[in-house]
């Protein structure tokens, strides 16, 4: 077999690294000294260690690899503009937990434990980003069918994850006798705004967004057509991050102004698919389109640090 450009990347042991130095220079580059974004840096380290342990832990790629770490790195520097939101940061840390998590359940219907944690971690993420509580019932229809771990005892376990947060805070709020914040935090549940109104996003953004679907689905159909090589546990890992990719993408279309935070959970999931991709391919067409999409992220990461970056 001949190991082309594409292949030589994603097996090699300085791959990580490398991409890790490059996240900390557009960091740099994106403000994070100037603007004191030492928080929202510190999630971002410990998200790209989380996915680390998501690829090893789950064997991912079946061939030793660590592009999927590498592609969420550089995925996430794409999309730079997303770097100063600290709920955002948070968010996406939590997400990843979930999976990571949730992932060392698989069918195991007793796993009340695990369960518990992985949508605390969902219960957490919703104190910053309330909308992620639509992804519930999706979450509980994918551990029926892909990690057959729902049972009624999970299901319990599910819902204690959630609620712990609320009920942990309700304490804080009894003692100061104000229930506002809480009414106002699940009152953003009902609001919608116009479906497909993209007049709300820049022109990084829809660039950023048009990107990503096109690697979800680049990614989506080479695992679909090549998944019999997999075992099943990671068909059933691999289709789950392509339904939560799906639904996420359909959600933005809904409602485009929640952008910032979808766009992250869209990363998360579409790095492990192209990821497969260009891992596990090695014809001269595979090849050459993993230098276009090089290309293409590399020119959306300096154009979208041009107009967000405060050192331009």
């Amino acid at each position: 077999m001949v190991k082309r450009l594409q292949n030589k990347v994603s097996e090699s042991r300085i791959a990580l690294p490398i991409a890790l130095c490059y996240a900390i220079g557009m960091w740099l580059l994106g403000g994070l000294v100037k603007e004191q974004w030492w928080l929202q840096f510190a999630c971002f380290l410990l998200t790209t260690y989380l996915m680390v342990e998501l690829n090893n832990s789950n064997a991912l790629i079946r061939i030793y690899s660590r592009i999927v770490s590498a592609t969420f790195l550089v995925l996430s520097c794409m999309a730079c503009f997303l770097f100063p939101s600290l709920p955002g940061n948070f968010t996406q840390l939590c997400v990843v937990a979930a999976c990571l998590i949730l992932f060392r359940s698989y069918q195991d219907k007793a796993s009340t434990g695990w369960t518990y944690y992985g949508f605390l971690c969902v219960g957490l993420a919703s104190l910053t980003f309330i909308h992620i509580l639509f992804y519930v019932p999706v979450l509980w229809a994918l551990m029926l069918t892909r990690l057959q771990t729902l049972s009624w005892r999970t299901f319990l376990a599910s819902l204690l994850g959630i609620i712990t947060p609320y009920w942990l805070g309700s304490c804080w709020l009894i003692y100061q006798e104000d229930f506002t914040w809480l009414i106002d935090h699940f009152a953003l549940l009902t609001d919608f705004q116009l479906p497909f109104d993209f007049s709300v996003l820049n022109t990084g953004q829809i660039a950023t967004f048009a990107f990503l679907i096109v690697l979800a689905v680049i990614g989506t159909v080479h695992f679909w057509r090549t998944s019999t090589y997999d075992k099943i546990r990671i068909r059933q890992l691999f289709s789950i991050f392509i339904w939560i990719d799906f639904l996420t993408t359909v959600f933005i279309c809904l409602q485009p102004q929640h952008f910032d935070m979808l766009i992250r959970i869209m990363i998360i999931n579409t790095a492990p698919l192209i990821g497969h991709y260009i891992a596990l391919t090695h014809t001269k067409v595979t090849n050459i389109t993993f230098c276009i999409i090089s290309i293409i992220a590399l020119v959306l990461t300096g154009y979208n640090l041009w107009m967000s970056s405060s050192l331009f």
